[in-house]
């Protein structure tokens, strides 16, 4: 669905009706990441995209983050999409910056969850991990990538933030009913998290951005999204206590409630 020769099939789902509000997962996920926000189909149309390689998209030859960002924009055309909101997740926080010089005339706003603006820390940003860390991770991914995947997916929830009922809630709904990640994308994507750079990007951001991210988030530190609204023009900070990387799984009451807000007041 993007330009020339990597066209690539995306997939997507959609639910309910009005403004679009187009979904887009972090590293490694699908479009099932936001099932609990399929309540929300009451207040607009809900499309939940699979990235190139992830889910039941195709693979592609090459997962930059131009191709993610380019993707989305052909995406955006092709649907038509006007006056839409997008909600970018971890890496998709990135590529969703990526994008926005390109969608710009077609958002209304943005959501933007757990994310920053770079993923690895540097002598002028300390708000990311050290890149060791990404470097480790790929070592560990060619090693087992099976065992490796599945300790990632435990690290993103702090420690007492799931009860053994939403553990399992976020297990059946989310992770069994996906499909893996083509290992391809996974391992090509880690270069977007060492090298990507959004930080210029923030100030042309001239639209409404709600911005909320896990107090104890050790994937990526709550510190990058105060960076983040610190320097988008029109952003509103709301970070969740007690919660980790991804709190719109374990607290989904809350921040559907808080995004239905923001849709409303756009």
């Amino acid at each position: 669905m993007s330009e020339g020769e990597s066209r690539v099939t995306l997939h997507y789902q959609e639910a309910g009706a009005g403004r679009p509000v187009v979904f887009v997962h972090g590293w490694a996920m699908s479009g099932r990441a936001w099932r609990f926000q399929q309540e929300l189909a009451d207040a607009g149309r809900l499309i939940f995209l699979d990235l190139r390689g992830h889910g039941h998209s195709a693979p592609a030859p090459s997962y930059t983050i131009d191709d993610y960002a380019s993707d989305l924009a052909a995406f955006f055309e092709e649907l038509a999409l006007q006056d839409a909101v997008l909600v970018g997740w971890s890496m998709g926080v990135q590529v969703a910056l990526q994008a926005f010089p390109a969608l710009r005339p077609r958002l209304a706003g943005m959501v933007l969850v757990g994310g920053n603006a770079r993923y690895a820390s540097t002598d002028d940003y300390p708000h990311g991990k050290p890149p060791v860390e990404v470097k480790g991770m790929g070592l560990r991914l060619r090693r087992d990538h099976q065992k490796t995947m599945g300790d990632f997916f435990k690290g993103m929830f702090a420690e007492g933030e799931l009860d053994h009922a939403l553990y399992q809630r976020i297990v059946h709904g989310i992770v069994m009913g996906g499909r893996s990640a083509d290992p391809e994308a996974v391992m090509q994507s880690l270069n977007i998290l060492s090298t990507a750079d959004l930080r210029e990007q923030l100030p042309q951001v001239d639209r409404p951005v709600l911005v909320v991210h896990g107090e104890l988030d050790t994937v990526c530190p709550a510190a990058a999204s105060t960076y983040l609204a610190q320097r988008l023009p029109m952003a509103r900070l709301e970070i969740f206590q007690g919660c980790g990387h991804a709190p719109f799984m374990t607290r989904p009451e809350r921040f559907n409630e808080l995004f239905r807000n923001f849709l409303e007041a756009l």
